[in-house]
């Protein structure tokens, strides 16, 4: 069986036509960020920060956010009712339509 050097296609042109257009699994050039809990900073900040120190794409942070969690449940009151639902739909042309009469 020929390889694919062997082929008129090369390798990669064969998984590209393949893949039709997908994205790379991993990109090495993508920020990654480790998110430390306020609660855990004192012990795990300075390890995370010493283990990472060789990887230029990780950054560790702490995590500064406060207030309930707003991803699960139901919403706080004071937000249900900052929010406003508006009706998106075209308005219809105003004036009345004529009779018909319907199909026998």
């Amino acid at each position: 069986m020929p390889s694919c050097a062997d082929r008129q296609l090369s390798c990669e042109q064969i998984q590209r036509k393949a893949g039709a257009n997908r994205p790379p699994p991993y990109n090495q050039t993508a920020m990654i960020y480790c998110v430390i809990p306020r609660e855990l900073a004192d012990e795990l900040y300075d390890k995370m920060v010493d283990y990472y120190k060789d990887n230029p794409n990780v950054t560790v942070i702490l995590d500064r956010r406060e207030g309930p969690d707003r991803r699960a449940g139901k919403p706080e009151p004071e937000f249900l009712e900052k929010r406003e639902t508006r009706d998106r739909r075209r308005a219809r042309i105003p004036g009345t339509f004529p009779e018909t009469e319907a199909p026998r």
